[in-house]
């Protein structure tokens, strides 16, 4: 495997002007690795295009001239009593989805996504993000899209695109696709950490709205396409009406980036409890911030599912139980506080840009049952 980045920090490679890398011939210098479909000198030459991409992300806490093998940040210094927090995680098959239609810029911006809403469920600021981008050989269009859409993923976060690995690997992903990983750390005051540990009866549950399926399902929601199209059904590149864009345009919409908004209200609000609705959905989340004394009681009714959704459910025949077990189904993100803040929390959300919709309460749990129930569910579409 060839590691064109390594543990490299971007910064580092930024500030040092690029060394020749190819002999002047332009003859490859390892011709019997280039002939397995690993270009050394074509991928190290491809490194200073990505500190091109990701200058425009960094932050004052990146110590860029240190090091070139791995990336050095500091805590902010208003951190009083600074605690990190990291997470991981990937696009998963949205990726097929993406390689089909030959479009990577989008996925990227998931990929940070993924990773910088579970850090914000802790209260914590992303500082930095790493990318791990793997192919069968370097295709700068396809990795330069990605890497793009990465960049602005950090900027809409606010976290510096510190480093990263991208990696050749002939015979282990097919020609077209490629792999997308991400890892982010963050950092909170061990005082404003939110661990979901205060939430108590009474208590309000708002929900933001998702931009789509975000992340999470497309291994049905793939499966679901396939065999509409496979039957004459649907058409991945044609305009639905319905969806007012592509199917493949709704499908790969990306994931809603939550963390300046939620910030701004953690800021001046008791937020007890945040919930990101990813791999699970809400079956699989909502119960992971509650204490053991509660349950969470919410009304589907209450805001409206984009109608990608709607299109899934149809076609496959989903029941609404399956539709909330696996799906965001419209929203991504869910904020628990006090009812007294809950109507001030819902306006200062719509004021910094987000769709904030009051759709449950904390109630006590009785015993022997479940930590989460919805109120009258929806039909599933005939």
């Amino acid at each position: 495997m060839l590691a064109v980045l390594g543990p490299l920090a971007y910064p580092s490679r930024v500030s040092t002007p690029a060394s020749p890398r190819r002999p002047p011939s332009g003859d490859p210098s390892a011709p019997a690795y280039a002939r397995t479909g690993v270009d050394l000198d074509r991928d190290e030459a491809f490194v200073d295009r990505i500190g091109e991409i990701a200058r425009s992300t960094l932050r004052p806490e990146i110590l860029s001239s240190i090091g070139g093998f791995a990336g050095i940040f500091k805590a902010p210094e208003r951190y009083r009593d600074p605690l990190f927090v990291a997470s991981a995680d990937g696009v998963g098959t949205k990726l097929k989805l993406a390689a089909e239609v030959g479009h990577f810029d989008t996925v990227g911006i998931d990929c940070v996504a993924m990773v910088v809403n579970d850090l914000i469920v802790q209260g914590a600021e992303p500082l930095v993000f790493l990318d791990y981008l793997a192919m069968d050989h370097l295709d700068e269009k396809r990795a330069l899209e990605a890497l793009r859409g990465i960049a602005e993923g950090c900027r809409r976060a606010g976290c510096a695109l510190l480093g990263g690995e991208t990696a050749s690997m002939p015979g282990v992903y097919a020609s077209g696709e490629l792999e997308l990983v991400g890892f982010g750390v963050g950092v909170v005051d061990r005082d404003r950490v939110i661990d979901g540990a205060s939430i108590s009866q009474g208590d309000a549950i708002i929900g933001l709205a998702s931009s789509g399926c975000h992340s999470n399902g497309y291994s049905l929601a793939r499966q679901i396409v396939e065999e509409g199209v496979r039957a004459g059904r649907l058409d991945l590149r044609a305009e639905h009406p319905e969806l007012n864009t592509s199917l493949a345009g709704a499908l790969l919409a990306p994931t809603r980036i939550y963390v300046k908004p939620i910030l701004n209200v953690a800021r001046d609000y008791w937020v007890k409890g945040i919930v990101h609705i990813t791999g699970g959905g809400f079956v699989g989340n909502v119960p992971r911030v509650l204490p053991k004394s509660v349950r969470a009681r919410i009304d589907p009714s209450t805001w409206p599912r984009p109608p990608i959704f709607g299109l899934l459910q149809k076609h496959a025949e989903l029941p609404e139980s399956e539709m909330l077990r696996v799906f965001n189904c419209g929203i991504g993100m869910l904020l628990i506080v006090g009812t007294d803040e809950a109507e001030d929390v819902a306006r200062r959300l719509e004021s910094l840009g987000e769709r904030a919709y009051r759709i449950g309460q904390i109630e006590v749990r009785p015993p022997d049952e479940p930590a989460l129930v919805f109120d009258e569910p929806r039909a599933s579409p005939s």
